[in-house]
């Protein structure tokens, strides 16, 4: 199952970033710049990348430290929204995805529907991790919510999985964690097909284990997944894995 139908021929989609300059209202936004000098740098950036060859793009508000552990001002989601209507506008063919950092899921979604980007980052969507803004709590209770709200189920939300710089506070198998984002966090991102919900977690315990058949099939055993069709021939000559 692809991630978005614009990748179903795509075996590994590449996601070009467009790391934003400190924008409007943060510590460094310099005095020199406006809104229409940073749009013109990222339509460059973007201008490479997809030159480059690059299956999608992300918008980012990287230079935006240090970042907010939750929801961001207005003025960072107005200036992201225009920014963002820009790119869709300017390459309408690759698919767009928002990251508002540290762990602004639900502006980011607003921000997707409002242009008509196709997926959304979220850094800590379901637990919680230590950074350094402190202790980041899982937001899939409040996002599902607001995109059901915003009848916006198109946006697809990629979740971190022990998201780079952060711990978790207490120690737990990369199988609970990966568990928990799918089947606790997006359930319905999978639309009820349990299938494709098996081959997610398929995927990110095989490169977790870098491919490794026999602990794959041990850590998806202990998860909440399992069920008989995972011992189950079909066609082949062996069971689902």
């Amino acid at each position: 199952m692809a991630l978005l139908p614009h990748w179903s021929n795509v075996a590994k989609p590449v996601i070009g970033m467009l790391h934003l300059p400190p924008l409007p209202g943060a510590p460094r936004f310099a005095a020199s710049a406006t809104i229409e000098l940073i749009r013109e740098g990222m339509i460059r950036d973007a201008d490479a990348l997809a030159s480059g060859g690059v299956d999608g793009l992300m918008l980012e508000n990287f230079g935006d430290v240090p970042f907010f552990p939750g929801r961001v001002p207005a003025h960072t989601v107005a200036a992201m929204t225009a920014l963002a209507g820009t790119v869709r506008e300017r390459f309408p063919e690759l698919p767009l995805g928002i990251n508002v950092l540290r762990n602004d899921g639900q502006s980011a979604l607003a921000i997707a529907a409002a242009v008509g980007a196709h997926f959304i980052r979220v850094n800590v969507l379901c637990g919680a991790r230590v950074a350094d803004q402190g202790i980041l709590q899982g937001i899939a209770h409040d996002l599902l919510r607001d995109r059901a709200h915003l009848r916006a189920q198109q946006v697809r939300i990629f979740a971190d999985v022990d998201v780079k710089h952060s711990a978790p506070l207490a120690a737990r198998s990369i199988v609970d964690e990966v568990d928990d984002t799918l089947y606790r966090g997006m359930a319905d991102d999978y639309g009820g097909d349990a299938s494709a919900a098996d081959q997610a977690l398929a995927n990110h315990l095989a490169w977790w284990c870098s491919g490794d058949a026999r602990r794959v099939d041990d850590l998806f055993r202990k998860s909440g997944l399992m069920r008989p069709k995972w011992d189950a021939k079909h066609n082949g000559d062996g069971p689902t894995a």
